[in-house]
């Protein structure tokens, strides 16, 4: 794909119909599909058109300064770039091209325990913060050293998931043949590989970049943990409470505890040292049902009462949609499955008038219009089923 005018990608919902033109189906539905029914998937995304805007107009507006500080550092706008695993699958080493982009714009790169880049090359591609995701695969002592390597690299905080206890039936996946295709099998994986030849451009890519990926940053004792063995070490290495203590104390640096739905994980999460907090629900990719994170969110805020920074993901598509989360009370959004890891990913693929970069100036100039239209300063009022009215 070649460099594209701002007349053919404008918002996230375009950048989503050329990554479905470029991408396989089992790819693309793994970066853009959701648990079981998908509801939470669309409510993500649908609550933040139920939050209106009350503008104070006729009032002098100054330029916005969108910059803010999230753990003490920083960001030139109140969007990270959060975990998205299996970014290499997308874009031959997307993670280092993500946090390239990050860097250039001024912003935090998250990057996935289930990556297919070394933390130590993502790491060295980035000019800005980098943070790292934890997960428990492969076990503590696996994790001890993952954690030390993110030390000695450079990562400024870990980010904690503790929202996959197992990871989430994603019926996409069971009809494009996820399964079959990881067993190498040629006679069951026969019926699904037309999807990748239908993809030239892409599986020229993906092979050059050395076809299925492992995971370099989980080394088990015969080397990189396996693609086709992630599944089953999710389900063996849940987080619980008791484990933040020792990944505390192993990481000697700020904890950011990233899947909360409630006001009382989130206290809890304080109470075992976390400096900040994440209202997540994996972007709807882990338990469907649940409700969607903009509308759990006073509920997390009120209950932290000022003792954490609470940041959250999920659902975020367009600067306005930025602009309501700080007026609920967010310090910060990430941006993450699904629409995020759609625009996370494809930061690395899509070259906007200058590479990446580019692309992650969309969402601060959308927060920014927001702000700045009703001619106030920097100050908006937003009304939310079942919460009061906030400034930011």
């Amino acid at each position: 794909m070649g460099r594209l005018t701002s007349h053919h990608v404008v918002n996230i919902a375009d950048l989503r119909r050329l990554a479905k033109r470029r991408l396989p189906r089992v790819v693309f539905d793994y970066i853009d599909g959701g648990a079981d029914a998908e509801v939470t998937l669309r409510e993500n995304c649908r609550v933040f058109d139920t939050v209106t805007f009350r503008p104070r107009c006729a009032v002098a507006t100054a330029a916005c300064d969108l910059r803010t500080t999230v753990l003490g550092t920083t960001l030139e706008m109140p969007l990270l770039l959060g975990p998205v695993g299996s970014t290499r699958m997308f874009y031959p080493r997307g993670e280092s091209a993500a946090a390239c982009a990050a860097g250039q714009a001024g912003t935090v790169y998250t990057l996935s325990t289930l990556s297919g880049s070394a933390m130590e090359d993502v790491s060295a591609a980035s000019k800005g913060p980098v943070w790292f995701q934890l997960y428990l695969v492969g076990g503590h002592d696996v994790a001890r050293v993952g954690i030390e390597r993110a030390r000695k690299a450079g990562f400024s905080a870990l980010v904690v998931t503790i929202d996959t206890p197992v990871a989430g039936m994603r019926e996409r996946d069971v009809r494009d043949g996820t399964k079959e295709l990881l067993t190498r099998n040629p006679w069951k994986m026969l019926p699904f590989i037309p999807q990748f030849l239908a993809r030239p451009r892409w599986l020229a890519g993906f092979l050059g970049d050395g076809g299925l990926m492992t995971f370099p940053n989980v080394l088990l004792s015969d080397g990189p943990m396996k693609y086709a063995d992630v599944g089953t070490a999710l389900e063996q290495s849940m987080t619980s409470w008791q484990d933040l203590r020792w990944i505390r104390d192993a990481w000697k640096g700020p904890i950011v505890v990233k899947g909360v739905h409630t006001g009382d994980d989130a206290r809890r999460a304080i109470d075992e040292g976390a400096a900040a907090i994440v209202v997540s629900n994996h972007g709807g990719r882990q338990l469907d049902g649940v409700a969607p994170t903009l509308r759990v969110l006073p509920e997390v805020v009120a209950a932290v009462n000022g003792q954490a920074e609470v940041l959250m993901d999920g659902g975020i598509r367009r600067g306005s949609d930025i602009a309501k989360a700080l007026c609920l009370g967010a310090r910060a959004v990430l941006i993450g499955p699904p629409h995020g890891s759609r625009a996370h990913a494809q930061a690395a693929r899509v070259r906007l008038h200058g590479g990446p970069g580019s692309f992650l100036h969309r969402y601060p100039h959308g927060l920014a219009r927001s702000v700045a239209a009703p001619h106030t300063t920097c100050t908006c009022q937003v009304s939310c089923p079942s919460s009061r009215s906030r400034s930011t």
